[in-house]
């Protein structure tokens, strides 16, 4: 077998990659046989701007940012220098011998500076999945620490994604990573979420909401206030579909935490560092945590990164009084990952990306997007900033549900990726977070493409 070729000189050999893809490499999400059969993964070899580039040379139009976390697009050399100087200076080294380095601790400041209701206190992790596992220890240590030990049930919500891995896992709310047992773990329940496209048949957005916002009090309630630790939950949750929040919502939700005590945590993985169109979803809903969490466009996907932040309420317990949480990773805080965050929150503020989000390309993309709700197939168009869900529908009227699921959206997002446009199929619609730096041009080809696509399977 000729080995995969790495130059820029030559090209890839494709058959090779995708032998050794098939014969030593386990996807995560994916039916590996559905892989064979399909003759092999694309194989993805180069990204500028907005685009990536595959071992045949065909180019994409990335409308995923990765996956919804390449914020300040592929190819920032500035990211490169910064990962490089680190490496030569100081490659690794841990945070737990009552030690730190530079870029760990300015990293944490920078994060402070931006970070919504005056969170400034920063513990790191390597992804969303670990800082969501961190944050159920922080909140359940927060009562024990209280004296309050029996308070450590979670409140996670349906349509929920919080991670993969056992602890995050269980706060997901997908039936289909409940999958082996002990998952969920003890003491995590689900609330209902607004999905008015899909739950609400029958009800005005208003009622639906009251509804979701119920069925979250009676949670509490059935579980015990006096059991339950934090509730957690997406500003817009992204694997979801793409689901905006109610008018009102947020508020509300809010109020019943604050009613019953209970420690509010903003998963802000998808929405944090710009997606929304303001540095965190948090306040583009007038949501005050006391935790959040952050991956993804902390370090726009360059190396894995994540971090759980809380302020001066959860501080004041485990932070400003004696007393040792036992947790932690080997990366935590990692040297090289943290300075490529470092460079990229700054390229962030210097550039003013987020501002033009807010400000122009946001609501560009949306608008342009809903000029799609003329399609015989599209129901609706969600999104905030630069992300969004188109629903794909045969029964606009009724909002008759597609059976089987995705039966629609997995054929049309296959004739996306085949002709230069990656989407992401999410139950029966297509979702989109791309790169924030992608202009109004490369908006109108995105929207055409997937006007033509759609055509295809009227």
């Amino acid at each position: 077998m000729n080995r995969p070729i790495a130059s820029k000189n030559q090209p890839y050999n494709t058959l090779s990659i995708r032998a050794l893809d098939l014969s030593h490499h386990m996807h995560p999400f994916a039916d590996q046989q559905e892989l064979v059969s399909d003759g092999g993964v694309r194989v993805i070899t180069r990204g500028e701007g907005v685009y990536l580039w595959d071992s045949e040379g065909e180019r994409l139009l990335d409308g995923m940012g990765g996956l919804w976390c390449v914020n300040i697009g592929y190819g920032r050399k500035e990211l490169a220098e910064a990962a490089a100087k680190q490496m030569e200076e100081l490659p690794y080294y841990n945070t737990f011998f009552k030690t730190t380095t530079p870029a760990a601790a300015e990293l944490a400041a920078e994060i402070a500076s931006v970070a919504p209701n005056r969170l400034d206190r920063v513990f790191y992790s390597n992804s969303g999945s670990e800082a969501n596992d961190t944050n159920i220890r922080l909140a359940r240590l927060y009562w024990a620490r209280l004296g309050r030990p029996e308070r450590k049930a979670i409140i996670s919500r349906h349509n929920a994604y919080h991670g993969s891995s056992i602890g995050s896992g269980s706060l997901t709310g997908f039936d289909d990573m409940h999958d082996i047992a002990g998952v969920p773990i003890a003491d995590v329940h689900h609330a209902p979420a607004p999905f008015w496209w899909r739950d609400g048949r029958g009800q005005t957005v208003e009622a639906h909401c009251a509804w979701a916002l119920d069925g979250l009090e009676e949670t509490i309630l059935r579980v015990g206030p006096e059991n339950v630790a934090a509730f957690i939950g997406e500003p817009v949750q992204g694997a979801g579909g793409v689901l905006i929040p109610p008018s009102g919502y947020w508020k509300s939700v809010q109020e019943i935490c604050r009613k019953y005590d209970i420690l509010l945590i903003c998963d802000e993985v998808v929405c944090g560092f710009g997606r929304t169109g303001k540095w965190f979803g948090s306040q583009t809903y007038a949501i005050e945590p006391d935790i959040i969490t952050t991956a993804k466009g902390l370090s726009s996907g360059y190396l894995p990164i994540s971090a759980s932040v809380f302020g001066d309420r959860v501080a004041s317990v485990l932070m400003d009084k004696p007393g040792r949480m036992s947790h932690g990773y080997t990366y935590s805080g990692h040297p090289v990952a943290a300075a490529v965050a470092l460079e990229n929150i700054r390229i962030l503020k210097r550039e003013r990306i987020i501002e033009r989000v807010g400000e122009e390309t946001g609501p560009y993309f949306q608008a342009k997007l809903r000029e799609l709700l003329d399609h015989p197939l599209v129901g609706e168009v969600r999104g905030v900033g630069l992300m969004a869900a188109v629903q794909l529908t045969r029964d606009k009227e009724e909002r008759t549900p597609i059976e089987p699921v995705s039966s629609l959206a997995k054929p049309v997002w296959k004739r996306c990726f085949e002709t230069g446009l990656i989407t992401r199929a999410v139950g029966e619609s297509l979702a989109f977070s791309p790169p924030l730096i992608i202009s109004k041009d490369q908006i109108d080809w995105l929207v055409k493409r997937l006007r033509d696509n759609l055509d295809q399977f009227v």
